[in-house]
């Protein structure tokens, strides 16, 4: 790439930042200053190597304090865990260089396998145990008394680093995550009540579509932003799990409102009315400025729609008309109005949280999905690649190119569980190339002729200041973070720089080249396909409604929901960008939560002694059918039964009974399946 394009690269990306906002100054200005103090201080400590300090203010840098916190706690268990490996493997091996880089690329291995089974922050901290090791262990090669001094160097160079970042993030102007939740909840229900207005008014479809994926992705952020509070005050913990719940609750209405949007309901004296009043409500409170600052209307609205919905309409005046159907209606919109409700009243508990102790059982645990197929994955990719780059190393015993190990197994680490990492790592590439003609003119021209820490500063504030800002903006985040630290990293600042322009270039190419061999080891040494990790979760949704269908004990609705919203987390970034084939796995994933729903309050019913005995035994024939339609039916199959049976049922229990409980079992099995109608290859197996 040459400079001409390189300028232009770095024009267009500036220009097409969108306009910073207060907050992203006070990012890009705090997370700057931070970086000079905590290389001030590794000058003041004569630190081996300062710009680790600096450059760990830039690695754990985040808008919000608590993500502060929690990047830079699991960053610093990350270091030590790799530090002491380090010491371990090369007290151990370090006599065999063979045997110790092997034994380095088994431990970048498992670290990664672990990596990728967790979560962010905690996935950070594990992959960067591994490449820690292989950062400490080869300086030390054929040196293995120098181990403990480097470990303990690095870990001292990232402490300082994480406390400056930290205070800073903690002290200036902070930017709370116990905040952002209320301000990001907030957004959610008008946007919730947007998409419903307009599900209820029957808008444009590509318009639904772009607030439904809207909505998904901020219940991402709110499930993100909840760990990150609790570690910014343990005051938040109590808060935590009514977070989780009204995650779950969001969910729920998302998925009423998409039902009502595709069953439009046919004109019924009945219905007309509670879906008017719903469209109402949410057209208005989308509309009005300031429309959450008080829940207390709304909450009463929607408690007079819960009732009316849920009041049994009279016996149709014709015969041929739709009981069920309309009673299957009326139930989606009390669900919608009960779920608003509710999330409503999660917001209210957040922004006046109660003191005193809930009386509450312990909440269920959260279910995690664990990929262990990819997890393997990404541990063999990662092994295989640092081992053969090393013994490359270790044949042509070119010095630089140890730079080359470090960084193939930072990369081949780090962005392996991501779902496009190939994308990732380009970006991360992108950003080290633009860095590196900056680097070079302040680290070679200018800062030699004048050297000093005033100098410094003024030379590179201009520099790292829109890079920070670039940091605070989603599109250009991964670009600009690498641009910063591998701009630090190219520096190499210390307080007497000097003119040297071999080492500097020779190592630059060393780290390039590294990056370049770890994308082509995604791209060939099994290749990750994103599609394979999303049919794995979706398997595991369907296990998940299976087993309410089978399973003894009834679970409780909070449980599942919150498991629902856990496999919908994870899902998400796999399919969103996939254009329709993925808007149709997202959607099928959010409608399995009314599926599930509707199966608890058909266990429920099941178990209810009013209900007449042959009921009870359609149901539990019911569920027993569905269970095997989402365990064994493969996409493409002729379709079982199990459609057919519910709407039979339906019809059946109907003409049988016209009390409520009655009705509401025929509304359930109706419910399920218009689901399964609608995402017919959702609710079917894979074939692998």
């Amino acid at each position: 790439m040459t400079w001409a394009r390189l300028k232009t690269y770095f024009e267009t990306s500036l220009a097409g930042l969108t306009q910073p906002t207060r907050s992203d100054w006070i990012f890009a200005l705090r997370t700057v200053s931070a970086g000079l103090i905590a290389l001030l201080a590794a000058y003041a400590l004569k630190l081996d190597h300062p710009q680790w300090a600096m450059m760990t203010v830039f690695i754990v840098a985040q808008p919000v304090a608590g993500m502060v916190l929690a990047k830079g706690f699991y960053r610093l268990l990350g270091t030590l865990a790799g530090g002491v490996a380090a010491i371990g493997i090369t007290t151990a091996f370090g006599a065999g260089p063979w045997v110790l880089v092997t034994v380095l690329a088994v431990w970048i291995g498992i670290c990664t396998f672990v990596s990728s089974l967790l979560r962010n922050p905690e996935a950070y901290g594990a992959a960067l145990a591994g490449y820690t090791a292989m950062i400490i262990g080869l300086p030390a090669f054929g040196q293995p008394h120098l181990v403990v001094d480097l470990a303990v160097a690095r870990c001292a160079e990232i402490v300082l680093g994480i406390v400056c970042a930290g205070l800073t993030s903690r002290l200036i102007l902070p930017k709370l995550a116990s905040d952002a939740i209320v301000s990001r909840l907030k957004r959610c229900i008008l946007d919730l009540a947007a998409y419903a207005s307009g599900a209820f008014s029957g808008d444009d479809r590509a318009t639904l579509i772009g607030l439904h994926r809207k909505l998904v992705a901020d219940t991402q952020t709110l499930g993100e932003m909840r760990a990150y509070a609790r570690l910014e005050a343990p005051s938040f913990a109590p808060r935590a799990h009514p977070v989780r719940r009204t995650i779950g609750q969001l969910l729920s209405a998302l998925s009423a409102a998409r039902a009502l949007y595709s069953h439009a309901a046919p004109r019924n004296a009945a219905l007309i009315p509670v879906r008017s009043e719903l469209q109402a409500l949410v057209a208005e409170m989308a509309a009005r400025p300031g429309a959450l600052d008080d829940s207390a209307p709304w909450l009463a609205r929607l408690d007079a729609i819960v009732v009316r919905a849920k009041q049994t309409p009279d016996a149709p005046a014709e015969p041929d008309e739709d009981r069920v159907g309309t009673i299957t209606r009326l139930t989606i919109a009390a669900d919608f109005a009960e779920a608003l409700k509710q999330v409503l009243r999660g917001l209210d508990a957040l922004r006046a949280p109660v003191t005193r102790a809930s009386r509450d059982r312990r909440p269920p645990a959260l279910v995690v999905h664990r990929d262990y197929p990819g997890a393997t994955r990404n541990a063999v990719r990662a092994a295989i690649a640092t081992l053969l780059v090393a013994a490359f190393w270790l044949t042509t015993k070119w010095s630089e190119a140890a730079g080359t190990v470090i960084l193939v197994a930072v990369v081949s680490s780090l962005f392996a569980a991501r779902p496009d990492p190939v994308q990732v790592s380009w970006g991360f590439f992108k950003g080290t190339l633009l860095a590196l003609p900056f680097a070079f003119l302040v680290g070679q021209v200018a800062l030699p002729a004048l050297p000093g820490f005033g100098w410094f500063t003024l030379f590179v504030v201009p520099i790292m200041v829109p890079a920070a800002l670039a940091m605070a903006n989603p599109r250009y985040v991964g670009v600009a973070t690498a641009f910063a630290i591998n701009f630090l990293a190219f520096l190499s600042p210390h307080q007497a720089m000097s003119y040297d322009p071999g080492p500097f270039l020779a190592g630059s190419a060393s780290i390039l080249v590294g990056i370049l061999l770890a994308i082509g080891v995604f791209i060939v040494v099994l290749p990750a396909d994103p599609w394979l990790a999303a049919d794995r979760i979706v398997r595991a949704m369907r296990e998940d409604l299976a087993r309410l269908c089978l399973h003894e004990r009834v679970p409780k609705r909070s449980a599942f929901e919150s498991l629902a919203y856990d496999r919908i987390n994870q899902l998400m970034p796999l399919v969103q960008n996939s254009g329709r084939k993925g808007e149709a796995v997202l959607g099928g994933g959010v409608v399995s939560v009314t599926v599930g729903l509707e199966i608890l309050r058909l266990r429920a019913a099941g178990q209810n002694h009013a209900i007449p005995p042959e009921t009870a035994l359609s149901i539990a024939n019911f569920l027993r059918g569905l269970a095997r339609e989402l365990l064994y039916r493969a996409p493409g199959d002729p379709q079982t039964a199990t459609i057919a049976v519910a709407r039979q049922y339906a019809a059946g229990i109907a003409q049988r009974s016209a009390t409520g409980d009655m009705l509401q079992i025929a509304a359930s099995l109706r419910i399920i399946a218009a689901a399964m109608e609608d995402f017919p290859d959702f609710f079917a197996r894979d074939r692998a």
